[in-house]
């Protein structure tokens, strides 16, 4: 893995020996419940738009599944 860094540092100009991250990367800071829902409602689409279930629920490794009601394979604590 050092080695793809490193040749992914000598590639960008903006780096002096490796880089980790992506450089287009932009972050959203979540402040609003509006934002987080639209994260979120991307988030557990997203096995739907690649075609791999038919219902974001169907998706075993979604939190989708317990915001249906649903239990899902990891605990979700919901804060209120």
């Amino acid at each position: 893995m050092l080695a793809i860094f490193r040749l992914s540092g000598k590639r960008n100009s903006r780096n002096t020996s490796y880089q980790f991250w992506r450089q287009d990367n932009h972050p959203k800071e979540l402040d609003e419940n509006e934002i987080m829902d639209q994260k979120m409602d991307y988030i557990h689409n997203n096995p739907l738009k690649a075609g791999i279930v038919e219902c974001p629920e169907d998706y075993i490794y979604s939190s989708a599944r317990d915001y249906s009601g649903e239990k899902g394979l990891l605990e979700i604590n919901f804060l209120d």
